[in-house]
C-alpha cells in the first residue's frame, strides 16, 4: 500500500514490522485498553501479529490502519486510519470505521484529531467515502470528544454485537456517524 500523508506534526504512513516494538509498548499498557477489552499485550509477537493482519487488510480491502510517526522526534506515536468492517456491528456490516490508538505518552497533544483529519480526507479525497461509523466505549470521554471534534454525530447507544475483544457481547458503545460535507 502506497500511501505518506504529511500533517504539521506528523507522518502517517502503512504500518511496517519495523513498527513492531512501538505497536508492543502501545499495547502492552493496560491504560490504553482500558476502554477497549482490556486485554493489552503481553508478548513483542501480540504486536508483530497486529501488524500482520492489518497488512493483510491492506492487501485485501486497499485500507487499514496507518502508523502515526511524530515529526519532531521520527517516533511512533500510534495508529489511525479507516477499516473496511466486513464483520457485523450495531446491524452494519461492509461499512468504513474510523479508528486510532495513541501510545500514553502522547495523550493530550492533538494528534488524535490532527491524524484523524487526514484519515477522513484520504477517505474523501481518495475512497470517495460519503460516511464513515465510529465507536467508543461509552465511559471514553476523552475518545467520544475527539470523533466529534471531527465532525462525527452521535446516533445512539447500543450493546455491543460484534466479535468479542474490543468489547464483549452486549456491554454498551457509542455510534457515530461522519457524513462528508458536499
Amino acid at each position: 500500500m502506497d500511501i505518506y500523508i504529511e500533517t504539521e506534526r506528523l507522518y502517517i504512513r502503512p504500518l511496517a514490522v519495523a513498527d513492531e516494538q512501538g505497536m508492543f509498548e502501545m499495547g502492552s499498557d493496560p491504560e490504553v485498553h482500558k476502554y477497549i477489552g482490556g486485554k493489552h499485550y503481553q508478548t513483542i509477537e501480540q504486536g508483530r501479529g497486529a501488524i500482520t493482519d492489518i497488512m493483510q487488510q491492506y492487501k485485501d480491502n486497499g485500507v487499514g490502519r496507518w502508523a502515526v510517526i511524530e515529526k519532531a522526534t521520527d517516533e511512533f506515536v500510534g495508529w489511525t486510519g479507516l477499516k473496511l468492517m466486513k464483520e457485523r456491528v450495531n446491524a452494519m456490516i461492509d461499512y468504513y470505521d474510523f479508528g486510532y490508538r495513541l501510545m500514553r505518552k502522547f495523550w493530550g497533544k492533538g494528534y488524535a484529531t490532527e491524524s484523524g483529519r487526514a484519515s477522513l480526507s484520504y477517505g474523501t479525497d481518495t475512497l470517495k467515502l460519503k460516511e464513515v461509523y465510529g465507536m467508543t466505549d461509552v465511559n471514553n470521554a476523552a475518545s467520544r470528544r475527539v470523533l466529534e471534534k471531527l465532525g462525527f454525530k452521535y446516533i445512539e447507544t447500543f450493546g455491543y454485537d460484534g466479535q468479542p475483544g474490543w468489547r464483549q457481547p452486549g456491554e454498551p458503545a457509542t455510534w457515530y456517524k461522519w457524513t462528508r460535507e458536499i
